[in-house]
């Protein structure tokens, strides 16, 4: 890939992006974060998870 087809590709793409309107934008930003992990289960790995396990039984 070359630098003209990535500065295209980077242009194009936040052509897109502030052509949607505000509202959507920020439905697809909760959706993303909703989607994501808890932030625990993200910086600690199954470790968490696995001692709630443990304690639920």
């Amino acid at each position: 890939m070359s630098f003209d087809d990535y500065m295209r590709y980077m242009t194009e793409t936040f052509i897109k992006h502030f052509e949607r309107p505000k509202a959507e934008r920020k439905q697809i930003r909760l959706k993303r974060k909703e989607a994501s992990p808890p932030k625990l289960y993200q910086w600690f790995g199954l470790m968490p998870y696995s001692i709630r396990m443990i304690f639920k039984r």
